[in-house]
Order: structure tokens, then C-alpha cells, then sequence
């Protein structure tokens, strides 16, 4: 009789069909990864990450006008001699911040973050040195916005040809700070090393000069009288250390124009640029955007120098997103841009307010202007 290979090969396997089982088993651990995927976000949207994250912020057209409150204001006023029409845009731009050492932003956030090219994310100990509170920080870039706004009048009014005085006042000794306990709320600077003082570039420049191996000689004048005071400064924290003395101070020009800026919840000093090109502007009979969109940033002394800022990326990607064509940046800045330009964004390169209001000249006029070059 013939053997039955068939047979005898099925007989070592289930006679049932196993499929029902293994989808089961299949379903409960694809529910089992979900749910542990499902924690594991959840646990990264929640822990806490020792980072901040700077991202574009919103622009703001310093030839137009701004919503203060209930009223719309516009963002430069100026009173008490001729303003002419402006028919562009000249847009200061800005930095959000998402996260700070009381309010640290998840690791979810900070990982799409890193994959975000718009975004940065920075140590919370680089971003807010230690020893520098939150609010100790906003009211120094308050401060910074205030002083940038007086240097930037002064600049645009010695570009106009059009002269004024100026002092320089202590706002606050930071606690802990070399001044704390010598030099007081109120206090007139007049002299440091023996060069009388005018304006918070003058004084900085005086303190890199002075460095902190020996004491600054300084003259302050403190209810109607001349005071000599020694301060040794000391090195500040950050990831820019320079010789400091530790106070917040505000220079208190007296302009022949009233001019007021209208600008809520902005701090830092890097619109000073900006500023300055929209009052010289307004001042100007020569209308100096021919109708384009500019924007930039930068800060600005009284002498019209234009100064290095930090967030520049995110600058440029929120001057784009708001309709400009061109950029205004600090010179020494154009090592950051390269390879960072977005498409559809021009450049430009300043180091003097001369240079910023001569490019909005030559790009009305469809002259040639210098450009920081994408890689």
C-alpha cells in the first residue's frame, strides 16, 4: 500500500487557522507602543529643559503707526518743526522668547526647535546670566530701549545738522554690582578718567579703556554738588564679557524737536538703527525709501555708528514674512548671515547711519549698493 506524505506532513502542525490569535497578540502590542509613544510625549511636552528658544518676532513700520491701548498713535511723532510725507516702510524687527529660567519650556518644544532652521534654541545659564533675575533682566532691556530711542534721536538730529545738549544720569547700582553703595539713584555723571561724559557710548568706551586691573576715576554731581568717586570695574557675565561697573544708566538729551516713540513691550537696543532712519526720513524733504519695504536692525550711538546685535537669523526671517525686499544689517553682522539669507531678501551692510540712509538712496535711485552675499 502507497504511504500518504501529505498526510503525514500536516499532522505536525495546528489544525486551526492561527491567524485570529496573532492579530490579537499583534493589536495588543501595537496599542502597548502607542500608549508608551502617547506617555513619552506627553512626559517631554511637560519635563522642563534647561533651554530657551529665540524665535522671529513681529515687525513694526516705524513711518506708520502703532495700536497703543485704545488709540493708534504713530510710532515716530515729531512736533515743533517740518515733517514731510513718506510713501515706504521702514520696519524694525525683533526676537521672541519662549521660555525663561522661572518658565523653562518643555524638551518637546526644544527638539522642534533644534529641527526648526528659524529658531534657535539657547542655555537658559547663556541666555540669563546667573545672578540676573527675570525681572532684573526686563527692566535692563527696557532701559536699553529707552537709551537706544535718545541716541537714536541724537544720531538722526546730528545727521539733520540740527544741534542739542545731553547728560547722563544713574538709574540704578545692581546689587552686588562694583557701584553698589558708591554711586546712587539720580547721579549726574560728569567726568570718567577725566573726560567729561555726554552719552552711555561715551561711558562705555571709557570703562573698556580703564579695564579692571585699576580703579575709575569718576565725577558725578549729586544734589548740586561734585562728587570724586573710584569704582574698580569687573568683567560681566555672558557669552560678550566686557569690563563693567554694574549700574543702569539713561542719557537725558535736550532736543530742540519733540520727539516721541510709541512702542509697547519692545526691550533691548538693537532698533536703534531703524529708529534713527525713520526720524531722519520723516525730516527729510527727500522722500529716502521711494515707496519700498526695508527693514534691519542695529544699534546706533550718538555719533551715528551702527553696533552689532545678536537674533539676527530670526530678524530676517520675520522682515520677510512682513513684505521686505531689504534688509539693513550691521556690518560686523554679515559673518552671521551668510548661508542664512532667506530667498527673496536682500542684505545690505551698514556701518554708519551715513552708510543706512546712502543704501535706501541708492536702491531708490537703482544704483548699486553693497550686499552680504549668500553662500
Amino acid at each position: 500500500m502507497p504511504l500518504e506524505p501529505q498526510k503525514a506532513r500536516m499532522s505536525i502542525f495546528e489544525t486551526d487557522d492561527p491567524t485570529p490569535g496573532v492579530q490579537q497578540r499583534s493589536r495588543r502590542a501595537g496599542w502597548l507602543m502607542l500608549s508608551l509613544t502617547a506617555v513619552i510625549i506627553v512626559g517631554l511636552s511637560f519635563f522642563p529643559a534647561p533651554y530657551v528658544i529665540d524665535n522671529p518676532g513681529p515687525t513694526y513700520d516705524t513711518l506708520g503707526s502703532v495700536e497703543v491701548g485704545d488709540a493708534t498713535l504713530d510710532l515716530i511723532a515729531i512736533s515743533g518743526g517740518e515733517v514731510y510725507e513718506t510713501t515706504g516702510e521702514i520696519r524694525l524687527t525683533t526676537v521672541t522668547r519662549s521660555g525663561n529660567p522661572d518658565s523653562l519650556p518643555g524638551w518637546l518644544d526644544v527638539l522642534s526647535g533644534w529641527l526648526d532652521p528659524t529658531r534657535t534654541v539657547i542655555p537658559v545659564d547663556i541666555a540669563y546670566p546667573p545672578g540676573v533675575s527675570v525681572e532684573q533682566n526686563r527692566e535692563a532691556a527696557q532701559i536699553d530701549m529707552e537709551n537706544s530711542q535718545q541716541e537714536a534721536i541724537a544720531a538722526a538730529l546730528a545727521y539733520a545738522g540740527i544741534p542739542f545738549s545731553s547728560t547722563l544720569i544713574v538709574s540704578q547700582a545692581l546689587e552686588g554690582g562694583p557701584s553698589e553703595g558708591v554711586l546712587l539713584e539720580d547721579d549726574l555723571i560728569v567726568q570718567a578718567m577725566g573726560t567729561p561724559v555726554h552719552t552711555v557710548t561715551e561711558l562705555r568706551d571709557l570703562i573698556a579703556v580703564s579695564g579692571v586691573n585699576t580703579p575709575l576715576d569718576l565725577v558725578v554731581e549729586r544734589s548740586g554738588a561734585e562728587i570724586d568717586l573710584q569704582i574698580v570695574p569687573r568683567m560681566s557675565e555672558g557669552a560678550s564679557p566686557m569690563p563693567m561697573i554694574g549700574i543702569l544708566v539713561s542719557g537725558r538729551y535736550d532736543f530742540p524737536l519733540e520727539i516721541d516713540i510709541a512702542l509697547e513691550n519692545v526691550g533691548g537696543p538693537s532698533a536703534g538703527l531703524v529708529f534713527a532712519l525713520g526720524i531722519v526720513d520723516k525730516l527729510s524733504p527727500d522722500d529716502l525709501t521711494g515707496g519700498g519695504i526695508f527693514a534691519g536692525t542695529g544699534t546706533i550711538n550718538a555719533r551715528g555708528d551702527v553696533g552689532s546685535v545678536g537674533g539676527i537669523r530670526h530678524k530676517m526671517h520675520g522682515a520677510l514674512a512682513d513684505g521686505a525686499q531689504w534688509f539693513l544689517a550691521p556690518a560686523d553682522n554679515c559673518p552671521d548671515v551668510l548661508g542664512h539669507i532667506p530667498e527673496g531678501l536682500s542684505v545690505i551692510p551698514v556701518a554708519t547711519l551715513d552708510d543706512a540712509v546712502d543704501a535706501l538712496i541708492g536702491i531708490r535711485e537703482g544704483t548699486p549698493v553693497a550686499a552680504c552675499l549668500s553662500e
